[in-house]
């Protein structure tokens, strides 16, 4: 079972972008329930997330219309929302080192 820290941030993802909200929790609600000891596992289970450094992972959400950029450290099953948005948005971002920004 994974802790999500940054649940403030995902919510806030979902406000500005309503139309992938629903795809969003899912993800959330999987991965709060989720039991992966590394990132093969996840791989495993989730084919299109890719690990990019820093521990961190990218998933397709929708389909590929929105990317959410996320940490993982296996280790102690935690979770730091980086950033979300549209797959336009992903290709004009550094995802090595984007964070959330208000």
């Amino acid at each position: 079972m994974f802790n999500i820290i940054t649940r403030k941030t995902l919510l806030a993802y979902c406000k500005k972008y309503p139309k992938a909200s629903n795809a969003l929790l899912e993800w959330y609600y999987e991965f709060i329930q989720a039991d992966f000891k590394n990132f093969q596992e996840l791989k495993s289970a989730y084919g299109n997330a890719s690990l990019v450094g820093d521990d961190r992972v990218v998933f397709n959400i929708m389909g590929n219309h929105f990317r959410l950029v996320v940490r993982i450290v296996f280790t102690y099953k935690a979770i730091q929302i980086k950033w979300f948005g549209t797959h336009t948005e992903y290709d004009n971002i550094d995802v090595t080192n984007v964070s959330y920004k208000k």
